[in-house]
């Protein structure tokens, strides 16, 4: 009689490749690509766009080789957030669009109020990621020290920055009672200024 070879049971072949691949999610790290942070407006429908006087308007320009022109005239990354703060806070507006809260030096040739002052940043196609980040960065900074002061006058017995009501409030912990609390509050500072940040589209590099 021919001898049988035996049977190999593969039945818990399959436990093993499910208990492998779980073992490989669990440790494999996914790297994952930095970022800016952005809630977009809801889209309105204008039939007469407003105009905009162009001292009301900031352009900041990064080039390929990651130089920064502001109002056409080279910078260094680390006055662009001054120079920004300077800009929404310049408060040159009068009569209905006076700033009583502005602190600036209230030029008639820069911004009339932060509600109309607008940022405008534009790069070349060839533009490095990190510098492109690090101007964002700086812009956005602009508008978050701002809202720091106005917050702390505005709120002095919260003993927060807006930037800490800010986390707090994002913060899943957080209670409703006190969410509803800080909402109010982080909103009143974000009337007084605005995040107008406008992103042309990139140039083309020759």
């Amino acid at each position: 009689m021919p001898r049988k070879s035996p049977e190999v049971n593969a039945g818990s072949m399959a436990d093993i490749a499910f208990l492998l691949l779980i073992f490989f999610l669990v440790t494999t790290t996914i790297e994952t690509d930095s970022g800016i942070n952005r809630k977009l407006p809801p889209m309105e429908d204008q039939i007469d766009p407003p105009i905009i006087k162009e001292k009301n308007i900031f352009t900041v320009v990064v080039n390929k080789y990651s130089q920064i022109l502001v109002e056409e005239d080279l910078t260094d990354i680390k006055d662009l957030r001054g120079l920004a703060m300077d800009f929404l806070d310049n408060g040159g507006g009068i009569g209905e669009e006076a700033c009583d809260y502005c602190q600036g030096e209230r030029s008639p040739r820069s911004s009339d109020n932060p509600e109309k002052a607008i940022i405008s940043l534009k790069n070349d196609r060839e533009t490095p990621y990190k510098a492109y980040i690090a101007v964002q960065n700086e812009l956005v900074a602009a508008y978050n020290e701002l809202r720091n002061r106005e917050f702390l006058k505005l709120y002095p017995s919260e003993g927060l920055t807006y930037f800490e009501a800010d986390f707090i409030y994002n913060d899943p912990r957080t209670t409703g009672d006190q969410k509803e609390d800080l909402r109010e509050k982080l909103s009143v500072v974000k009337k007084l200024y605005p995040q107008k940040l406008s992103e042309a589209e990139p140039s083309k590099v020759n």
